[in-house]
């Protein structure tokens, strides 16, 4: 008897954890989502209205600072913000002079994240241009990443790049064979939206075959429409259809795969938009103080790094405060009309928030303003398109969240939440265990 009652347990042991293992997590980040997209039926995302009345999703979703793609998709995957993930923006702070590169590097991640707890668990991921994903624990990826032209005035290289970085090595060649068709550089273009279509035959292929857990995509031309027309336009409308168009070929991929009602699917989004008008230049003022000289860069006392609507103070010696002050004072000394641009975020406001932990302090531009990195010039210059970066405390730098399927109950509406909280409910849904961290598990979206 005692036995056959063991016998049993295992036998319940066995199928939770293959109940575990056939729950599945699409998540699809649409860069530079805004709720209005799928709230305002004038946008035209159909297929992501159809499955919103099917599940939940929010009206806003705060994000981090700086609100940029890097580090808020490091917070998507891990729970925290950046001051603990260590993804701080897109591009690394280069007083000694900007070399191209982002932060492409996994292993720039300090913390534990969604894809390194189901690797843990054993279960199967795929990652289609996730940020900072390079070297990353995805079973299937398919990294973010390209190579620096050789010389100036020489296109990046993106195909190649993606090739050779690709794990397992063969996997570019087996999506271009089986996904896509032969692709080159003009595939990976902004201008084009076949980009994110490539990405959606890539991930539907990649769902299809090997069914993962977990797989996350990036999706990118609303983002670059918007930063050419601002928040509206006839380009971003078309890249709006564009990934509308992706999301649901993606839930047939899903369908086909037989794996749909073992389904959960999240859209998200890592920041919204801001039109803009003109672009601020702070380095400019440290130049002519002589804290930096673009001219022998090595020889630098400060540094802004642009980064958007944020603009943070790098000193050569964290402990200068001599120089700290200094730079407080040139800000002060501007005219009073252009003191009214930005406002002065304190080392304890970007503890609060969560922020780079190696800044003085940061400038966080009004809507309608960004910042350069020239160090020459006037203050104030012309500026138009659209941008983000700017501290997430105002409703048109959220981005925005829908929930469907399996696990997700229908009807729900979450007024606001945190980029924070998406880790732990993808964590909950696969039983990740992920550990706490500055998000809450949304109890009220769950069945």
């Amino acid at each position: 008897m005692k036995k056959l009652i063991l016998a049993a347990a295992a036998l319940l042991a066995c199928r939770l954890s293959g109940f575990a293992q056939e729950s599945h997590v699409i998540l699809i980040s649409i860069d530079g989502l805004r709720p209005e997209f799928y709230k305002d039926p004038s946008w035209n995302m159909v297929h992501l209205r159809q499955g919103m009345e099917t599940g939940a999703y929010a009206d806003g979703v705060d994000g981090v600072f700086p609100t940029v793609t890097y580090p808020s998709h490091t917070t998507m995957i891990s729970g925290v913000k950046p001051l603990k993930h260590g993804v701080y923006y897109n591009t690394p702070a280069e007083p000694n002079g900007v070399t191209g590169k982002w932060l492409w590097n996994y292993s720039t991640i300090k913390v534990p994240t969604l894809f390194s707890q189901a690797k843990e668990k054993g279960l199967k991921t795929a990652s289609v241009f996730w940020p900072v994903s390079v070297g990353g624990p995805a079973t299937y990826n398919i990294p973010e990443y390209w190579y620096l032209p050789k010389e100036k005035g020489q296109e990046r290289v993106m195909g190649k790049a993606l090739q050779e970085n690709a794990n397992p090595p063969g996997l570019y060649e087996e999506l271009e064979q089986y996904a896509t068709g032969k692709m080159d550089e003009l595939d990976f273009n902004g201008d084009y939206l076949g980009m994110d279509e490539n990405f959606a035959r890539m991930s539907c292929y990649l769902i299809r075959k090997y069914k993962p857990s977990l797989l996350a995509v990036h999706l990118v031309t609303v983002d670059h429409f918007e930063h050419e027309q601002g928040r509206d336009g006839d380009k971003v409308r078309a890249a709006i259809a564009g990934v509308d168009r992706a999301i649901k070929s993606i839930r047939e991929a899903v369908q086909k795969a037989g794996i749909a009602d073992k389904t959960t699917f999240i859209i998200t989004g890592d920041h919204g938009f801001v039109d803009i008008h003109a672009s601020l230049t702070p380095n400019a003022l440290l130049a002519k103080a002589g804290l930096y000289d673009p001219q022998k860069p090595e020889n630098w006392k400060a540094y802004f790094h642009p980064s958007g609507g944020a603009a943070f103070l790098q000193l050569k010696d964290k402990n200068d405060k001599h120089t700290k002050e200094k730079v407080l004072q040139l800000l002060k000394g501007l005219p009073a009309a252009q003191q009214q641009t930005f406002i002065i975020k304190t080392r304890e406001e970007l503890d609060a928030v969560g922020a780079d932990a190696t800044a003085a302090f940061a400038l966080a531009a009004k809507p309608g303003y960004t910042f350069n990195g020239a160090a020459t010039g006037e203050f104030i210059r012309a500026a138009k398109g659209g941008t983000h970066g700017f501290f997430p405390d105002f409703k048109e730098i959220q981005t925005g969240f829908v929930a469907f399927g399996k696990g997700i109950k229908k009807g729900v509406v979450i007024r606001q939440m945190g980029l924070v909280d998406i880790a732990p409910l993808i964590s909950k849904l696969l039983q990740l265990d992920l550990p706490a961290g500055d998000g809450v598990l949304l109890e009220g979206l769950l069945k």
